[in-house]
């Protein structure tokens, strides 16, 4: 049981659970009928996902310099009480469930879910 940070798209592993998207758009291309059966994901919280202005910092960071601006203004939003009150919700359920978060990126370590694994973490999260 827990967490599992996945790169969505990619295919489920086994006892992996909900998969939950935590990011600002849907998949290109295809159908909503379609995001789970294409182990895209199940349920889309998008509000986990950075703010347009900083996915294109993300995106534009050439430096670990860059990358930590990136870093600090995310956990800056994921600060904001809505937010925080859905990190410790998913913190929380790690303890008694299976469930995976994920975004579309390659590298998690050029992603924001790496930040999400972090927040997570400070909140006593159990991971797969």
């Amino acid at each position: 049981m827990g967490i599992r940070v996945v790169r969505l798209g990619t295919q489920r592993a086994e006892g992996e659970g909900t998969r939950i998207g935590t990011v600002r758009r849907p998949p290109r291309g295809v159908r909503k009928s379609d995001f789970a059966s294409q182990d895209w994901y199940d349920v889309w919280l998008p509000n986990l996902a950075p703010s347009a202005e900083l996915v294109k910092l993300a995106l534009a960071a050439e430096s670990e310099k860059d990358w930590n601006i990136f870093a600090r203004k995310y956990r800056a939003e994921m600060a904001d009480s809505e937010k925080s009150r859905v990190l410790d919700l998913l913190a929380a359920l790690s303890h008694d469930g299976s469930f995976s978060v994920g975004c579309y990126c390659e590298n998690e370590a050029r992603c924001h879910r790496s930040v999400l694994r972090a927040l997570l973490e400070e909140r006593g999260a159990k991971f797969d």
